[in-house]
């Protein structure tokens, strides 16, 4: 245990009886707990990103169906039965990205709180020296300016 964990996220393996694909379980215990995450972020990403298109494909179809014209009944009934399966298909995505979004909340509320004070707590001493870095490099400037007779430090 020289190593501290980074993450308390739990990392799925193959047992060693198991025949499913044990070389992808291989791949994702040799990462590292940033690439695990980055991957499950990416995945997460892919899924919002495919249910954002369906909904904005089945918009465009709508509005396309919904032209006026001279129709036929057959038309109308073709035209009616696409609406109806592109509505559906919609309202399956937004229940989709709701139970997403209900994941998300979860995972958010169930995190290491602790963890996250700590990686808030680091990124503020890091702002905090950039800072000071940056307020002394200002000053170092001004008295430049305001004396030039002065050498720089």
């Amino acid at each position: 245990m020289a190593d501290i964990p980074q993450t308390d996220v739990s990392r799925p393996s193959a047992l060693p009886t198991a025949k499913l694909s044990r070389g992808n379980a291989q791949a994702s215990i040799d990462q590292s707990s940033a690439e695990y995450l980055d991957t499950i972020e990416e995945e997460w990403n892919k899924r919002v990103d495919m249910e954002v298109e369906t909904l904005v494909d089945g918009m465009v179809d709508l509005v396309s169906l919904a032209s006026i014209g001279d129709k036929d009944k057959f038309r109308i009934a073709q035209e009616s039965f696409q609406a109806q399966s592109r509505a559906e298909s919609m309202v399956r995505a937004a229940n989709s990205l709701l139970s997403i979004t209900h994941s998300m909340k979860l995972l958010l509320l169930l995190s290491d709180e602790a963890q996250l004070a700590h990686r808030r707590d680091a990124e503020l001493k890091v702002v905090q020296e950039e800072k000071d870095e940056a307020r002394q490099n200002v000053s170092e400037l001004l008295d430049q300016i305001l004396h030039p007779s002065m050498p720089a430090k």
